[in-house]
């Protein structure tokens, strides 16, 4: 019979040899230590958009940066800072073209509503980027002398001298100028407002043609806007010059009649016009542009054309792009 110790040796010693290598592999892995992981901000296979909570905005179909919704280019400078004569204002005009702009384009209108002549010294400081206007003359020489560019006719309206209902100089019917006279000789309260806005340049030049220069007592200035000299005159039962569409806006809180009109020195026309970049070049240039082409665009003249009508049964303003002055019998 064979022994079996050899058999229970080599057993033994198979055992042994797997262990050692059980052990050796074991030792092998611990030297090598364990590699750390750079943790994501999300954990594994979270996105650090789902870690951090946000989502991050991924352009529409259609869509680019840069771009709206609507696959319009938004403006790299969105503010347009608009300087205008008060009557644009007071009547509600930009109140309701504004918005139609601004939807349109992308770009948000500052307006400051002051004087035509503050409006435009504010253009030749470079302190606005668009105006909207009605003194032609004045202009005019803004134009020639470089301040400003891109002048377009946008409409108009006419100017009126109101006055309490008694008529106590007896204008109602006369031309401005026999009008004018007319005041100058009762000495009736006449206010005007004294502001070197488009309004005021125009009463000048009346006075100027009737061949007056007014002073006293009787002639009183208030340095505002039209609304607020509309209200003076009224308390005052004094007579005024002002445009048609600010008077018919606040018409019902007047005692004032229309009692001159028609005479064709009384037309008013509003301009549109950029401040030139190239005297100022901090302008915002196509913000300014943009809106010179808003307002002599279709769309526009057509809103223009109908504003005031379902409240007045007139316009206030009569839509003019494309045409001249001399079209309009100035």
């Amino acid at each position: 019979m064979r022994s079996e110790k050899p058999v229970k040796r080599r057993a033994l010693a198979l055992f042994t040899l797997i262990l050692v290598s059980v052990l050796v592999a074991s030792m092998l892995s611990g030297c090598g230590g364990k590699k750390e992981e750079t943790p994501t901000s999300g954990g594994a296979g979270q996105s650090d958009t789902a870690a951090s909570g946000t989502e991050k905005a991924e352009p529409k179909e259609g869509e680019t940066a840069g771009t709206s919704a609507e696959g319009k280019t938004e403006p790299e400078v969105k503010e347009v800072i608009l300087a205008t004569t008060t009557s644009t204002m007071d009547t509600g005009l930009l109140d309701v073209l504004i918005p139609e702009f601004e939807k349109e384009t992308g770009y948000v209108v500052k307006p400051i509503g002051v004087g035509t002549g503050q409006a435009l010294e504010m253009g030749k400081r470079g302190e606005a980027d668009v105006l909207l206007v009605h003194a032609p003359a004045a202009e005019k020489e803004m134009v020639e002398s470089g301040y400003a560019i891109n002048r377009k006719l946008v409409m108009h309206n006419d100017f009126i001298i109101v006055g309490p209902p008694g008529d106590p100089a007896g204008t109602k019917g006369k031309s401005a100028s026999d009008a004018l006279k007319a005041i100058a000789e009762k000495q009736a309260l006449f206010v005007s407002r004294g502001d070197d806005s488009g309004t005021h340049k125009k009463e000048k030049d009346l006075w100027k043609a009737a061949s007056i220069q007014p002073s006293g007592k009787w002639y009183q200035e208030t340095g505002l806007g039209m609304g607020q000299t509309l209200n003076v005159a009224s308390e005052k039962s004094g007579y005024t010059l002002t445009d048609r569409g600010t008077y018919l806006a606040l018409k019902k809180n007047l005692s004032l009649e229309v009692l001159v009109e028609g005479d064709p020195r009384l037309l008013n026309i509003y301009h549109v016009m950029q401040v030139n970049p190239e005297k100022w070049p901090k302008v915002n240039a196509k913000g300014a542009e943009a809106f010179v082409d808003f307002m002599v665009s279709e769309k526009t003249q057509k809103i223009i054309s109908e504003f005031g009508m379902a409240e007045y049964g007139s316009p206030l303003f009569f839509p003019d792009a494309g045409k001249s002055e001399e079209d309009l019998g100035a």
